[in-house]
């Protein structure tokens, strides 16, 4: 028998708990950006490292469907405790990398696992529990959590390598991935609750087979590919151009998504999550066109702030709009479906712009990005006004 989970303020214990420990996860996640510099160090070129990140990638993948069932069956408190552990498991593990091999692929394969059970899970917790009438509104909220790690994982990683190396790095993302293991242990099951003679919930292909939902995929596919482009490459970028800093472009991203959730994260809900998307969009695809011409630090800050800005309202909105549109028992498949697109960006992105860029430059690079999500977002808005016209 499920129990209920009262959704009535952003500041229950579970919302606190699944924040908590989303930061403390993000923070031991996202300071593995800095792994590309190691991977350059043992001799790896970028499509090599393309392919490894695509590996963690593809793993979070085929993890998806299982997820969606355990989360709908047997509830999410689950996968965040099994990830949890999992995720300590391999931040250990990175201690004992030498060179590129085997060991280091089946490494990436548990971190892409582990990133898929714990991303899933805990953004699904947070749908689960912030009120129906300001779902975008709570998500964005939530997604702070995740946020912020993306800047001081980025800041971490300078701090500690200007002073150390990666081995006391990983120790660093060890003991964060821990402390977000302890906050993950006491969520409870936030399942909506169902009638009693309701039906199981459907399968995983059924559910993200919805006509209302492939739309939202295809969009969230373009925003992933984007978000690939600077995750996989920009501290190769730096490496290679000598401008700016992993610390300086994520910091002013993070810090600029995070103040307009906290000022206008109610504009969606107010004036309806789509007609906000088109905007948040924009400014990602303009963001990539000014790093593609970053010639200065100013450059690559005015960069980071465009595509902070335009993260801050598509991960929400999206996130929102496949809540409402899935039904509650088929929850936690939909969600696992639409982050499994961020996974998938990088899966085909990172290889995809490795090679792009080995053949061409980094403006090329980043300008081919953009466009894709251009295709992608105008792909969304001729088949979403057919399958769905009220949004």
């Amino acid at each position: 028998m499920l129990l209920p989970v009262r959704q009535a303020t952003m500041t229950s214990r579970a919302f606190v708990l699944a924040f908590g420990a989303n930061f403390l996860h993000g923070l031991a996640l996202f300071a593995y950006l800095h792994l590309p510099g190691l991977l350059h160090r043992m001799g790896a070129d970028e499509l090599t490292i393309g392919i490894l990140v695509g590996t963690m990638a593809a793993a979070a993948i085929a993890m998806r469907p299982a997820l969606g069932w355990l989360m709908d069956r047997h509830g999410r408190h689950v996968v965040v405790r099994l990830g949890s552990l999992l995720h300590v498991v391999v931040c250990l593990s990175y201690l004992l990398v030498e060179h590129i091999g085997v060991g280091l692929y089946a490494i990436r394969i548990a971190h892409g696992i582990a990133e898929a059970m714990l991303f899933t899970a805990l953004f699904t917790i947070a749908a689960d529990v912030v009120p129906v009438s300001r779902r975008t509104e709570g998500i964005a909220l939530f997604g702070i959590s995740g946020l912020l790690p993306m800047s001081l994982g980025g800041l971490l990683g300078d701090l500690v390598l200007a002073r150390a190396d990666y081995a006391e790095l990983f120790v660093v993302c060890l003991a964060a991935a821990a402390l977000g293991a302890a906050c993950g242990w006491g969520l409870p099951d936030s399942r909506p609750p169902l009638e009693t003679d309701a039906p199981p919930p459907p399968s995983f292909l059924s559910t993200v087979a919805q006509p209302r939902l492939r739309p939202l995929w295809l969009v969230g596919f373009g925003f992933a590919l984007a978000v690939a482009s600077y995750f996989t490459f920009f501290k190769t970028f730096v490496e290679h151009t000598g401008i700016g800093s992993m610390g300086l472009f994520f910091t002013v991203y993070s810090l600029a998504a995070i103040l307009l959730r906290l000022v206008l994260g109610w504009v969606p809900d107010r004036i309806g999550p789509r007609r906000a998307l088109g905007p948040a969009l924009l400014s990602m695809v303009i963001g990539l066109v000014v790093l593609a011409g970053a010639g200065s630090e100013l450059a690559v800050a005015v960069s980071g702030l465009l595509c902070g800005l335009g993260h801050a309202f598509v991960f929400p909105i999206l996130s929102s709009m496949v809540v409402t549109r899935a039904e509650a028992r088929e929850r936690g498949a939909a969600l696992a479906m639409f982050t499994a697109l961020f996974d998938l960006g990088l899966l085909v992105g990172s290889p995809l712009l490795g090679a792009v860029l080995e053949r061409s430059s980094y403006p090329i690079m980043f300008t081919t990005a953009a466009g894709l999500v251009v295709a992608c977002a105008l792909g969304f808005g001729g088949w979403d006004r057919r399958v769905s016209p009220a949004g």
